[in-house]
């Protein structure tokens, strides 16, 4: 039986870490999608990263549809975020399961903040 350790390290192997550095650069590409994966409570509580896409994990293989976002899904990167990173490892990884390509793992939101990220209130 498997725990979350090794879920957990499992994502954290397969989904690379992007820096606030690298997916800031990316912000201006029409093809980059930051994917918001936690629940709405916290969305509310804290606000999100400014342009952010709200889909909570559980519901993430049943309505993201990031083709709808994007002017060339062949070139879509998607920047997944949570309030730590635990989620975000686990989104993208789901999401490189079901057949996305350029998924990254932007971490938490306070990460983000403390960086100097833009946010918008919800």
């Amino acid at each position: 039986m498997t725990n979350i350790n090794e879920i957990l390290s499992e994502a954290n192997e397969l989904v690379p870490r992007i820096s606030f550095e690298d997916a800031h650069s990316l912000l201006d590409d029409p093809n980059t999608i930051i994917l918001d994966v936690r629940e709405g409570q916290e969305l509310r509580e804290s606000g999100k990263i400014k342009g952010a896409i709200h889909v909570p994990r559980g519901l993430l293989e049943f309505i993201f549809r990031p083709e709808d976002y994007v002017e060339d899904p062949e070139k879509m990167k998607i920047l997944v975020y949570c309030a730590a990173g635990a989620r975000a490892a686990l989104a993208a990884k789901t999401l490189m399961y079901i057949g996305y390509k350029d998924v990254f793992n932007l971490g938490g939101f306070k990460e983000w903040v403390e960086s100097g990220g833009e946010i918008e209130v919800v």
